[in-house]
């Protein structure tokens, strides 16, 4: 339908478009991020306890290193009448032992149910904003799916929200272990030695200024690798799907699009590179660091205690060196190193996430340009009459003040009755037929239904009351019982059947060898032009609604499926008041009234012979092409004035 909309609807609107160097207040998007953890509380709750003291374990066993040296195998050991903790001897091996056994158990076990918590979480979180996006985009607007590629949409829902899924599920128990870790460790470091404590923090800073850097440009490099997905996801959805694939060969385009994928991919390949590589120097020379760090420590140990000829430097802040002390302080500086490389590392993938981030808040800030009121009316089908008015409408699809589509457009169409719109092309037919069901709202005037504006009606309501066949059939890949009961769920196999057999389908049906559970494929490419048609019919027949708005193009079909699909329009249009921009001239005779549109007026109105007495635009189309041979009723496809 988009490539019917004329009025500059084509390509993609800058509203809709990622601004580049664009950046949103920082603050603001974290207090949105924080913002959809709230409905898991509780179990954020639980995961900061489970981590809370999975960290504080950690700092057990290098005290018990210490312990063990010291007291096991210390200098002074074998003088003792009675060690540590009432033990002595291998009893207080052993003592010191079970504890170094059974922590790291009580770890794993603790780590496993945090994992399980925090899944929980993550992908709680990661379902709702997904949710959210889907529902809010179902909410807008024609104009946003007719201004924005699908496969940039499909970026956004899938790609963009799977990025962020492993930083949501990871990033705040990473953040509460590691800053866990780190007080414990300092706090304990410092206690057994300040002086090396100092030596081993110095170099922190320099790290800390160095990974801000690097996430500048991280986020920067996120942002375009995502709109590069984005792009390969349309060039697939535009190229590999039956229509793409049906224009590219027989266009002999094959060659041209796969360099094109080429290209793209490559492009993609080489940002994914610069995106893995990014701070990559930086965590090799942290890693440097956290491997001769022991090295110096050593050596600043021997300095302070063999210092001056081998007499020991009494420093304040140098502590109790024994043998224990420096076991223990090297596995607690390991134990330091590992969070604070896991948190440079954390900032790093929180910094590009926030690039995710921008790109999905940016769809969820887009408004909604059709809106129901608070205190919008519910049509009830039983009781809706069906009576359509246009008073005094004016539409533009660029807004107020520009180009309109149609100009004080004024007309009734009363309950069963058929309205034939009939002009040339780009008159404003088909957006006529879009403000019925308020795909698009008018910007003066009032389109009605029974009396009632369709801006005071629920959304759910008018399209219950409202029934679309479409020139362009559009198909689920899903079984034929499946794309009819979309119209109605709960209808049963007999009103399956009778709506088939008013499509004129349902011989055609039992032929299938699956019959009703017959895959149609990608958008009913497994069935002719007429079966589509004669399908999305019965749909319509399913659904029972009041109005009817229809579009009967049968340009590409043959003579019998034509014939075929004209009977059924003429029982769907029964009972109904039906609004169809008529392609033929059987379609025109039968109608109450015809309007004649051209460039979004109606310039004329009436009954055909009315209309062909009186001269003007409709009676120069008619004896155009069908009063020089009047079995062109029979015969013509389609009226190309009315295409």
């Amino acid at each position: 339908m988009a490539r019917r909309m004329g009025h500059g609807m084509m390509g993609t609107g800058p509203e809709f478009q990622l601004r580049e160097g664009e950046q949103p207040l920082r603050a603001a998007n974290v207090r949105r991020v924080l913002g959809l953890f709230r409905p898991h509380r509780a179990w954020v709750a639980a995961a900061t306890a489970l981590v809370l003291v999975t960290s504080l374990l950690g700092v057990i066993n290098p005290l018990m290193q210490k312990f063990v040296f010291d007291d096991v195998f210390g200098p002074t050991v074998q003088h003792r009448a009675v060690g540590r903790f009432g033990f002595h001897g291998f009893s207080l091996a052993l003592f010191y032992a079970g504890i170094m056994v059974a922590v790291p158990i009580l770890s794993s076990l603790l780590g496993i149910l945090q994992t399980y918590i925090t899944t929980v979480i993550g992908q709680g979180v990661i379902q709702e904003l997904r949710d959210r996006l889907y529902r809010h985009l179902q909410g807008m607007a024609l104009k946003f799916f007719t201004e924005t590629r699908t496969g940039e949409i499909q970026s956004r829902i899938s790609s963009d929200v799977a990025g962020v899924q492993s930083v949501v599920t990871d990033t705040f128990t990473s953040i509460v272990s590691n800053v866990t870790i780190l007080l414990t460790t300092v706090v304990v470091m410092w206690i057994l030695s300040p002086m090396l404590t100092i030596l081993s923090l110095c170099l922190i800073p320099v790290f800390v200024f160095l990974t801000t850097r690097v996430g500048q440009v991280r986020r920067r490099i996120t942002t375009e690798t995502q709109k590069t997905v984005a792009d390969m996801s349309s060039l697939v959805e535009e190229t590999l799907s039956v229509s793409g694939v049906l224009l590219t060969k027989t266009f002999g385009r094959q060659k041209a699009s796969a360099d094109r994928f080429v290209r793209e991919n490559g492009r993609l390949a080489r940002l994914f590179v610069n995106q893995q590589m990014v701070g990559r120097g930086l965590m090799a020379l942290v890693g440097t660091f956290f491997s001769i760090a022991p090295a110096l420590v050593y050596l600043l140990a021997a300095y302070l205690l063999l210092g001056n000829q081998g007499r020991p430097i009494h420093f304040a802040l140098v502590g109790s060196l024994s043998l224990g002390t420096l076991v223990a302080f090297t596995t607690l500086q390991s134990r330091l190193f590992f969070p604070i490389g896991q948190m440079l590392q954390v900032q790093l993938e929180i910094v590009g996430a926030f690039a995710l981030f921008d790109r999905v808040f940016e769809y969820l800030d887009l408004p909604h340009d059709i809106t129901e009121k608070p205190d919008a009316v519910a049509l009830e089908s039983g009781a809706v009459r069906g009576a359509v008015e246009f008073r005094d409408v004016s539409f533009s699809y660029l807004g107020k003040d520009r180009t309109l589509a149609l100009d004080r457009v004024s007309f009734q169409g009363e309950p069963g009755q058929l309205v034939a719109l009939v002009g040339p092309s780009g008159a404003g037919k088909t957006t006529m037929t879009y403000l019925i069901p308020r795909l698009y709202d008018v910007d003066d005037g009032a389109v009605l239904i029974d009396g009632h504006d369709v801006r005071d009606l629920t959304l759910e309501s008018l399209g219950e009351v409202i029934g679309v066949v479409t020139q362009e059939t559009y198909l689920f890949h899903s079984s034929v019982r499946e794309n009819l009961l979309f119209a109605k769920p709960e209808a049963t196999e007999e009103e399956l059947w009778r709506a088939l057999d008013a499509a004129a389908m349902a011989d055609r049906i039992r032929e299938l060898p699956a019959g009703l559970d017959t895959v149609v494929g990608e958008r009913g490419y497994r069935m002719s032009g007429g079966e589509k048609q004669r399908l999305a019919i019965a749909r319509v027949f399913l659904k029972d609604p009041r109005i009817l708005i229809l579009d009967e193009a049968t340009s590409s079909l043959d003579t019998r499926s034509e014939r075929l699909i004209q009977s059924a329009f003429a029982r769907l249009m029964r009972g109904r008041t039906t609004v169809a921009i008529a392609h033929r001239l059987s379609t025109i005779l039968r109608a109450d009234q015809i309007l004649v549109v051209d460039h979004g007026h109606i310039v004329d109105r009436g009954t055909h012979q009315q209309l062909v007495n009186r001269g003007g635009l409709y009676s120069q189309l008619y004896l155009e092409q069908f009063a020089a041979d009047p079995r062109r009723e029979e015969t013509e496809v389609e009226a190309p004035a009315a295409s």
